[in-house]
């Protein structure tokens, strides 16, 4: 697969924010401009996310730039003596090893339902797990750009001109329609919209269906979570990217 060279990236990048935000201010655009210089951050892969008049990088930004300067390895504790799981608050340890003979970079990372989205009311440990991550990213690799998993309760973003997006509709399986597309399509399409990562957008579907791959969940689940995942990213897509940022490392993991 050719190589995205940071010209055609930048390319790519002010194409693709000039389509989504065209009252885009030359400030964030020359912000796009030396992230994408800097980083080599994608905003179509969901690397870097605008956010009111903000740009914040992503759990996947993170782990991109990680992967590229060849980190030696990520470490998560929890830390149970501040952790309430009646309360569902949870707090963790990050620490991460840039080479062999790196001591670490911390970061710590709480969560609990007063400041998470409702989207991800439930997975507050996960939430947790993922913001001592990217704190500890960003000490390690120099990165002041706050991510947007570190968040609060994550306002809304500023509104992209996607098109409008029907609720899917029962049909005979995943066989030919000429009103309806299949529920495959439908999830592509949708992919496509938002601009989520598919890898993680799967492995979100098969834990919302109970099933080790999403290719073994019954048509019923799978329309189900199609409903749910087009209602959250029209709600609040920036809580939906933090949910789907939340299993990148469980797929990193995998064989």
């Amino acid at each position: 697969m050719k190589k995205t060279t940071k010209p055609n990236l930048l390319r790519q990048n002010f194409r693709l924010v000039k389509r989504l935000y065209p009252t885009l201010s030359e400030r964030n655009l020359r912000v796009l401009r030396e992230l994408t210089g800097s980083f080599h951050l994608s905003l179509f892969h969901g690397e870097i996310l605008l956010t009111g008049e903000n740009w914040y990088i992503t759990h996947a930004g993170l782990l991109k730039i990680a992967l590229r300067r060849r980190c030696r390895g990520i470490r998560t504790a929890l830390q149970e003596r501040q952790c309430d799981a009646l309360a569902g608050r949870w707090v963790f340890k990050a620490t991460v090893y840039k080479g062999s003979d790196s001591k670490g970079f911390v970061g710590f990372g709480d969560a609990d339902p007063s400041n998470v989205s409702p989207l991800v009311r439930g997975a507050e440990m996960r939430v947790a797990e993922t913001r001592a991550v990217n704190r500890a990213l960003r000490k390690a690799y120099g990165i002041g750009l706050c991510s947007v998993e570190e968040l609060g309760s994550f306002s809304a973003p500023t509104p992209p001109s996607y098109p409008k997006q029907a609720a899917p509709v029962s049909g005979n399986g995943n066989g030919s329609s000429h009103s309806q597309p299949r529920l495959r399509d439908q999830l592509c399409l949708l992919i496509r919209q938002f601009n989520l990562d598919p890898t993680l957008v799967k492995a979100y579907a098969a834990d919302y269906c109970g099933t080790e791959a999403l290719k073994e969940a019954s048509r019923d689940l799978v329309e189900s979570f199609i409903f749910h995942i087009s209602k959250a990213a029209k709600e609040d897509r920036d809580a939906l990217i933090c949910k789907l940022n939340s299993y990148a490392l469980s797929v990193e993991v995998k064989p």
